[in-house]
């Protein structure tokens, strides 16, 4: 049976997308115009947000083993140090240091989980169109062969790139602008004072020049120059000129295995769906290199997509797929604004502009506001999606604490397991990446969670869905407390946890991405089901 759900493209969106399905529970086809995964190392860098997406899937734990944490960034002008922000403060999550991965080892890692969960990507397979219609889209693919291929899908995901001919089909143009500039860059061998664990830039008034370290040794160095018509990669010859011209000195660039030139953009679509059709990372927005935003973006666009059409697949309403544009296209502007201005800084020309632009930089890193401010930008860990139309306070919400946000990340907490919950906090249990129902409380929260539990099993949706009962550290125990707790996943808090046990007990849904997407009250407790997948998934493999 062809699955409901069509992916075009197998980069990292993707590869993202389709492992999020499968691991929900929800088969999706895959095909992709290349002859196998990418092997180009454009992207390089992933940030705390993305690395929780692709933990919850199962690949982070890989990836971190293969790639290299950077420590810190460093920025020069006129080759004196004007600041810098060092890496490992975020807190709250398993990933404080951002990983510097050339964009194959996700690919690879992504591409491997994808054939476990038993995927698969059919590739020199092209969408060249696809046209909306009320209940499926119609989507022409041009196979191997060379013949044309004409198939029905519930829904398709256009994650096929900044040249999208999916998105162009359904007629969507990305909005924005294109840099004067164009951008160089290659991977090799730096000999002399290199930076080891650091990302550094160079600004001058000739241009940029950022040199990061890659895993296994090596280094990525990456310079502007005004655009000048030339399409073919940069040869050594010139990379080590503008190596001279904008580094520290003392640098030289041997045995390179990668070179790029390419043009950059500032550019978002206008909207993420057309009808049956969802735009996803680069087919949805292009971002200057500065940051290492796009790559990050998308994986996390892919993840969003993911859960939430295996949520409708499996029962929930469809309108939660209108949440989808609601919630990651403000976080799409924001990062492609991020990464603008970091851009434009870079280009400063006007004498002035630039040492304001020092001393700014040179205030901000005494201050300490590089890490308060502009990290928490980098990281996309805590995205605000208070204003989704797929969050919602019902009845008895207003027993809830008040640091636990209605569509923010939902609070860690300490909790020592006393029955299924193999962890030591609800950050960790949470990684699991599924629906989460969340009862806290005496013995009665405890009751109200075993009742969910068994309305969930009458649905065959366990796979998909989490009961967790936290009690207050505080609480005494009482006679059957045994039976209840092995009604469901179990565990008791820490230290204050969310309240003492005389407060009155409350319930939480937390979505896969880790989001509170509705608080309630017992009395909210069926609202709150409805919220949760009703229909039993595929019998996928592992």
């Amino acid at each position: 049976m062809t699955p409901d759900i069509l992916i075009v493209g197998a980069g990292p969106t993707g590869l993202t997308t389709a492992c999020t399905l499968l691991g929900l529970g929800v088969p999706c086809r895959v095909v992709d115009k290349r002859e196998g995964p990418g092997e180009a190392p454009k992207a390089l860098i992933l940030w705390s947000g993305a690395l929780e997406c692709l933990h919850r899937i199962g690949v982070a734990e890989e990836l971190a083993a293969k790639a290299l944490p950077l420590a810190g960034a460093a920025y020069f002008s006129r080759k004196k140090r004007i600041g810098g922000m060092r890496f490992g403060g975020i807190e709250g999550t398993a990933f404080p240091n951002p990983l510097c991965a050339p964009q194959p080892l996700t690919e690879n890692a992504l591409y491997a989980r994808l054939l476990e969960l038993g995927g698969s990507v059919e590739w020199e397979t092209e969408a060249i169109g696809v046209t909306n219609g009320d209940d499926s889209a119609r989507v022409a693919l041009r196979l191997p062969s060379g013949s044309v291929e004409r198939v029905k899908h519930s829904w398709v995901v256009a994650a096929d790139g900044t040249h999208s001919k999916v998105r162009d089909s359904v007629g969507i143009a990305v909005e924005g602008h294109t840099y004067d500039r164009v951008f160089l860059l290659g991977d090799g061998y730096v000999d002399g004072p290199a930076p080891k664990d650091e990302a550094q830039y160079h600004i001058t008034p000739e241009g940029v020049l950022v040199l990061v370290p890659l895993p296994g040794g090596g280094h990525r160095v990456f310079f502007d120059i005004p655009a000048d018509g030339e399409t073919e990669p940069p040869s050594d010859a010139q990379l080590q000129f503008l190596l001279d011209e904008r580094g520290p000195g003392d640098l030289r660039l041997r045995a390179t295995w990668w070179s790029n030139r390419f043009q950059v953009h500032a550019k978002v679509a206008p909207r993420f769906r057309e009808g049956r059709v969802f735009l996803a990372g680069d087919a949805a927005h292009a971002h200057s290199p500065a940051g290492g935003q796009g790559l990050n973006t998308g994986v996390q666009d892919g993840y969003a997509l993911g859960w939430k059409l295996a949520a409708v697949r499996r029962g929930v309403d469809p309108a939660l797929l209108d949440s989808y544009e609601a919630e990651r296209r403000p976080a799409s502007v924001q990062a492609v604004k991020n990464a603008d201005q970091q851009t434009r800084m870079w280009l400063l020309r006007n004498p002035m502009a630039r040492a304001m632009r020092d001393a700014t930089m040179q205030s901000m890193s005494r201050r300490g506001l590089m890490e308060k401010q502009l990290l928490p930008q980098l990281a996309q860990l805590d995205l605000d999606h208070s204003g989704s139309p797929a969050v919602a306070d019902l009845p008895g919400s207003g027993a809830v604490p008040r640091a636990i946000r209605l569509g923010r990340r939902m609070p860690d907490t300490p909790f020592t397991s006393a029955h299924g919950a193999k962890t030591d906090s609800l950050h960790g249990y949470l990684s699991a990446g599924r629906h989460t129902l969340l009862a806290y409380g005496d013995r009665s929260a405890g009751e109200i969670a075993a009742r969910a539990l068994s309305a969930l099993r009458s649905r065959d949706v366990r796979d998909a869905v989490d009961v967790l009962w936290i009690r207050p550290a505080d609480e005494p125990a009482e006679a059957g407390d045994d039976a209840a707790e092995a009604w469901c996943d179990t565990a008791r808090a820490e230290g204050p946890g969310f309240g003492p046990a005389q407060a009155a007990p409350w319930l939480v849904y937390i979505r896969p991405d880790g989001t509170v997407g509705a608080r309630s009250g017992i009395a909210g407790v069926m609202e709150l089901l409805e919220r949760l997948p009703s229909r039993p998934g595929a019998r996928l493999a592992s």
